[in-house]
């Protein structure tokens, strides 16, 4: 299998605090990485090298083959897919709308870009893809949370990403919207094989069940890593979170209840 990134003892630094230290990852071709830790780990700094977006103080970078600072970022993004469930539009733009603002690779439609009719049928097959062909038409006020996001992921599949990050995309939902997105996330893997994807969350719940890997940090190192399996782990987790967590799995799905500690009275 093709790596599509490859971090190498990357380290960041900023006003003086170390945010990131000496992190590795690679991640190959068609692999899911769930990438978890506690808030303030380092998660969207280390997220924003996988996306050819932020620099490391040192160590290097390698996306999709090229290395950032060696090569044209602009162009290299275009290959990236992301879903952040916090993007915003200056316009109330429709589903479809939003979906081909992931041609152009910006965050609302350029003045005077007129789709092709090709355009339309990819979009239109993405939005099908993720379920929302019902609402195709509806603007982006009047979506639910879920709505938007499934939206995102759409719009983040008609580039033909190699690499797919999906930053918490979970925020903000009920118990059925979650669901729902994860089995769009989870179908993503048939009808995109060879794409690569990292999600970001600190809720084991919230990982897919075709999460094949995953990256635990702390404090801006890493805890463990590798098979998900392997890796999301009660001991592990515990470390990670530094608080006593007993982890679950069961039939594809990851559970985690930490340890009830009673006050004194």
């Amino acid at each position: 299998m093709k790596p599509v990134l490859q971090l190498a003892d990357v380290t960041f630094r900023r006003d003086g605090k170390q945010i990131i230290d000496g992190i590795s990852l690679t991640v190959n071709e068609g692999e899911h990485w769930a990438l978890l830790g506690p808030n303030g780990a380092g998660k969207s700094t280390l997220l924003g090298f996988c996306g050819a977006v932020t620099f490391p103080t040192s160590g290097s970078v390698r996306v999709l083959g090229e290395q950032m600072g060696r090569t044209d970022l602009a162009t290299l993004r275009r290959s990236i897919g992301h879903v952040n469930p916090r993007h915003r539009l200056q316009h109330p733009r429709t589903v479809r709308e939003v979906v081909f603002t992931g041609i152009t690779g910006t965050n609302d439609l350029p003045l005077r870009w007129t789709p092709t009719a090709d355009d339309v049928a990819r979009a239109d097959a993405m939005i099908d893809t993720v379920g929302l062909r019902r609402i195709a038409d509806s603007t982006w006020p009047t979506l639910s949370q879920g709505e938007r996001g499934r939206t995102l992921i759409a719009r983040a599949l008609i580039a033909g990403p190699r690499l797919l990050l999906l930053d918490e995309p979970s925020t903000g939902l009920d118990v059925a919207a979650r669901e729902q997105l994860l089995e769009t996330i989870d179908s993503l893997g048939e009808a995109h094989p060879d794409v690569a994807s990292i999600l970001v969350t600190h809720h084991l719940e919230e990982l897919p069940s075709t999460t094949t890997h995953a990256l635990l940090i702390a404090e801006g190192r890493t805890v463990a890593s590798g098979t998900a399996l392997a890796t999301v782990t009660t001991d592990n987790v515990t470390a990670a979170f530094s608080h006593p967590v007993h982890v679950g799995y069961d039939d594809g799905r990851w559970t985690a209840r930490a340890k009830a500690t009673r006050m004194e009275v």
